[in-house]
């Protein structure tokens, strides 16, 4: 069974750069699951690997409750309205723009804000309505869709420039655990989950998710963000092939 080493990868990867789906959601059409029902279940199983992160991500968050506070419940309503669209509207037509988000956010983090540009957003008070629309976007972006959803956080979270890298990589795998935690819920209720698969990725998914930030903590800022650049842009490049049927 090549779920459970999948979900190990995938783990490591959700809980260190945001994209899991990139090893989870082929390995779910491998064994014969359809597209639509696999990413459900790969996001019931993705669950696991925001529980294991967040087991190993205490240190970052201990003193960031505050600001965990402000970005969960975003994410929650984002979440909330992405899977509820997902059982409403398949998403074959919102795959053609998925991978141009995922190219934008992984410019964000390759150009981050200068230092004056953010001085002024913390003079103006970054938490503005526009920027808890986007987290709220973000959030119904990973219900419905969610390859590469936590590059996308990760990308907005550090336009505010306050923190380093592993603590908005812990904000990130929080909101986003919970995020899957309540789509799945929806799922599970509304539409088809392939549990018998969710069990192996789902422990594969804890495990890598715990491992994910400790590796976090000895890689410097740099390297984790050129890794999470390149990440992303070569994910779009994937996702534009496989949406416009360039192969």
């Amino acid at each position: 069974m090549i779920l459970f080493p999948a979900g190990i990868v995938a783990g490591i990867m959700s809980s260190t750069t945001g994209m899991a789906s990139l090893v989870s959601y082929p390995a779910l059409l491998a064994v014969g699951v359809p597209p639509v029902f696999a990413n459900m279940t790969n996001t019931v199983s993705l669950v696991l690997a925001g529980a294991g992160a967040t087991v190993s991500s205490r240190r970052e968050l201990r003193h960031h409750a505050k600001d965990l506070l402000k970005v969960l419940p975003l994410t929650l309503i984002g979440s909330v309205i992405g899977a509820i669209l997902l059982l409403e509207q398949p998403a074959d037509t919102f795959e053609k723009v998925v991978p141009f988000f995922v190219l934008a956010a992984g410019l964000l983090l390759a150009f981050p804000p200068s230092a004056s540009s953010l001085e002024l957003r913390r003079v103006s008070k970054i938490r503005s309505i526009g920027f808890d629309a986007m987290i709220i976007v973000v959030g119904a972006y990973t219900g419905y869709f969610g390859a590469a959803g936590g590059v996308m956080l990760l990308a907005l979270l550090s336009r505010s420039g306050k923190y380093e890298f592993t603590t908005y990589n812990a904000l990130k795998n929080v909101s986003l655990g919970a995020s899957n935690l309540l789509a799945a819920i929806i799922y599970s209720l509304r539409s088809r989950v392939y549990w018998l698969l969710v069990i192996p990725l789902a422990i594969g998914f804890f495990i890598g998710g715990f491992i994910g930030p400790q590796i976090v903590r000895h890689i410097p800022e740099r390297i984790m963000k050129g890794i999470v650049v390149i990440g992303a842009i070569g994910l779009s490049i994937w996702l534009f092939v496989d949406a416009y049927g360039l192969v």
